[in-house]
């Protein structure tokens, strides 16, 4: 049997395990992105092995417990028992799998480059284990060129060849942790593969978990999809940040001023300031892209720009802090300040790359005794710091010479908070409905 006949078997009778839901699942990484698709994926019927290489969540997921707040615990419970889900915590299982989707996570370096390991380690694990007739996909975060540049080489290790015994594609991930609007399903998605066998096999995949599948000419055009989206939100929070700098020189309200603009029906899109960009998207895959661009010889203005605005942001909240708490007749260093929210997004658990745990650090730096409440996070571990959150009282609200909300938690009681605080810096707007007390209150 010829190569091109071989690969048509390959192709044919994956599509055909997919089609008819006995095709066997992989989804390394059971974080906000694997473990909701793998999910969606067990409720149609197929078994899923999810490899979690954190003990811990392999665990709580075998146990049938989710620790993802967008998936219910009662559905992954279910899905346990039915034999649909199950953890493991290594690559034993690659050769019974027909399809695996790579969902690590993406970091970046100190020096704000791509950190690649977590995908070159585990694509190097199913690389030991691979047979022909399996599918490959990257759903992690990264600059246009991994997955045929870095992922490919790797998995040719194998002596398999791409396009005839194995597919390869890449689907960027477009998960918004807490929307209830927009999941897994009704999210359209995007699919390129290094080939178009690749790209068929990947949309046959993801047509039977997404409503809409869209697919590119190529695997790098839809790792460029990605890492625009994100760039694009990035420039344009960049922007307001950059105007409530200027409205704070002017005297000026930014967010009445944001308010008015928005409502025009036509040519522009809300985007609101804050103490910064959090998470892991915004603040990280823009200067995926610019690293690309740098490589190529070519400089992103805008999108370094971007990253220079969104990162002073926790700086200027320390600034104006300061500047608040000198008109009050006190020095920060002798003062006693409570963080509202430490998550980076309102409603989340999630506080990585949180602003407000930089915040925190910087107010400490400055000599400031600081403490936080979040109902979300009741303890964190970050940048050095370790801290947990303290109840909300009255008591807390008055001995403290400011409070901080730096993020926007709707089950907190704003009204209580500013009828208590001695003052507030409110940097994301979150007593805008407030009428009482509004001269204990500045806005970002």
């Amino acid at each position: 049997m010829n190569t091109l006949v071989a690969g048509s078997v390959h192709k044919n009778t994956l599509i055909s395990k997919i089609l008819n839901r006995t095709a066997v699942i992989g989804v390394v990484g059971l974080g906000y992105v694997g473990l909701p698709f793998a999910v969606e994926k067990a409720k149609l019927g197929f078994h899923v092995f999810g490899i979690e290489q954190n003990p811990i969540r392999a665990e709580q997921i075998n146990r049938g417990k989710s620790y993802i707040l967008d998936v219910k615990t009662e559905i992954v419970s279910e899905l346990v028992e039915q034999g649909l889900i199950q953890a493991v915590t290594d690559f034993r299982y690659v050769s019974l799998l027909d399809a695996i989707i790579i969902c690590v996570p993406t970091p970046l370096t100190k020096n704000l480059t791509p950190d690649l390991q977590y995908v070159i380690s585990v694509t190097q694990e199913i690389a030991k284990g691979m047979r022909p007739g399996q599918l490959i996909c990257l759903e992690s975060t990264t600059y246009p060129g991994t997955t045929e540049e870095v992922i490919l080489p790797i998995l040719e290790t194998s002596g398999l060849r791409v396009e005839e015994e194995f597919f390869l594609a890449h689907s960027p991930e477009r998960v918004d942790p807490g929307n209830i609007r927009y999941s897994t399903k009704n999210t359209n998605k995007v699919v390129g593969g290094i080939g178009p066998e690749s790209t068929q096999v990947a949309e046959t995949l993801y047509q039977q978990v997404v409503d809409k599948v869209i697919t590119t000419s190529n695997a790098k055009s839809a790792e460029l999809v990605k890492v625009f989206e994100n760039t694009f939100r990035a420039v344009n929070i960049a922007l307001v940040n950059e105007l409530m700098l200027l409205c704070d020189r002017m005297q000026l309200n930014v967010w009445e001023v944001l308010d008015a603009a928005f409502t025009k029906p036509f040519g522009i899109m809300p985007f609101y300031p804050g103490p910064g960009v959090g998470g892991h998207c915004i603040p990280i895959d823009p200067h995926y892209l610019e690293w690309k661009a740098k490589e190529l010889n070519f400089n992103t203005h805008f999108i370094s720009l971007a990253g220079e605005i969104n990162r002073r942001m926790p700086l200027f909240v320390r600034e104006k802090t300061a500047r608040l708490l000198n008109d009050m007749g006190k020095a920060v260093s002798q003062t006693t300040i409570l963080v509202l929210g430490v998550a980076y997004k309102k409603d989340m658990e999630d506080y990585r790359e949180s602003p407000a745990i930089e915040i925190i650090r910087l107010l400490q730096a400055d000599g400031a005794e600081v403490v936080y409440h979040d109902p979300h996070v009741p303890e964190f571990a970050e940048l050095g710091l370790e801290m947990a959150s303290r109840p909300l009282t009255e008591e807390l609200l008055m001995s403290c010479d400011m409070v901080l909300i730096a993020t926007d938690h709707s089950t907190i009681d704003y009204e209580h908070v500013a009828q208590y605080a001695q003052h507030v810096l409110d940097t994301r707007n979150a007593t805008r409905h407030l009428v009482n007390h509004r001269e204990r209150i500045t806005l970002l």
